[in-house]
């Protein structure tokens, strides 16, 4: 069996690409912050599934604790899935951060820095010796990168993505040597507890961000989990190195 890592999969994008991988007949360990009940959840629609996942603690802005994690993921492969080794790795924990750049603190800049990029490195340094040659990362970014979709307030989180982006270029090209792909997924607004549940919380900006969709609608967790499957599966045996955009074409 294949065992992917997929962190933040207590909800949204995570949860889904935890379920799409497990209906591949992929083994997952997935990791939560502070919302236990939804990891217990993304673990019972896998088990539904009879597959096999295993919950993990992990605050991706605590570098200080990957060591630790690193143990517990050789841990959770060798008592649930007999390996010691896994297969896949989805980079999508990490939170969202909103200010005018003349209104930016230090403290939430590092705050922002440490959760979307230096804790993605780290966290993909510390797994990379469990990681099976031959297997394939998927990094989340944004389409808040691209020029067509600048949105004021979101320049510290946009750049962190951006860097992702071209880290995913660079991981692609080092890891190479050991048959390792990488890619990064760029999702346009999508349906998750993203910005502090914004959509469910603020439901009457829908209709209006959907009419900037080409295919005329936001986007659900299931668009972009279904790609990160993909992508780490033998259909995308023959990709490397790219950030895709996966936003049913916003502000096209």
């Amino acid at each position: 069996m294949k065992v992917a890592v997929v962190t933040g999969a207590s909800s949204g994008i995570g949860q889904s690409a935890a379920v799409q991988l497990a209906k591949r007949g992929v083994g997952v360990i997935l990791t939560y912050s502070s919302n236990r009940e939804g990891a217990k959840e993304t673990v019972a629609q896998i088990e539904q599934l009879d597959g096999t996942a295993v919950a993990l603690s992990l605050d991706i802005g605590d570098t200080a604790g990957f060591p630790a994690f690193g143990e517990a993921v050789a841990g959770a492969l060798a008592g649930a899935f007999g390996r010691e080794s896994f297969d896949y790795l989805v980079n999508n924990a990490g939170f969202a951060g909103m200010a005018m750049i003349e209104d930016t603190v230090e403290q939430q800049f590092d705050r922002l820095t440490t959760g979307l990029f230096k804790g993605p490195f780290f966290l993909t340094q510390t797994l990379l010796p469990l990681l099976a040659d031959g297997g394939a990362i998927v990094n989340l970014t944004s389409n808040s990168t691209l020029a067509q979709v600048t949105a004021p307030g979101y320049s510290v989180y946009a750049a962190l993505k951006g860097a992702m982006a071209v880290l995913t270029r660079y991981m692609a090209k080092e890891f190479s040597v050991r048959g390792i792909r990488v890619n990064s997924v760029a999702p346009g607004a999508t349906r998750t507890r993203f910005a502090d549940d914004a959509f469910a919380k603020n439901p009457e900006i829908i209709p209006e961000l959907a009419r900037t969709f080409a295919l005329g609608r936001i986007g659900e967790p299931d668009d972009i989990g279904m790609v990160i499957a993909m992508l780490l599966s033998e259909e995308g045996r023959w990709i490397t190195g790219q950030d895709i955009e996966v936003s049913g074409g916003q502000n096209l």
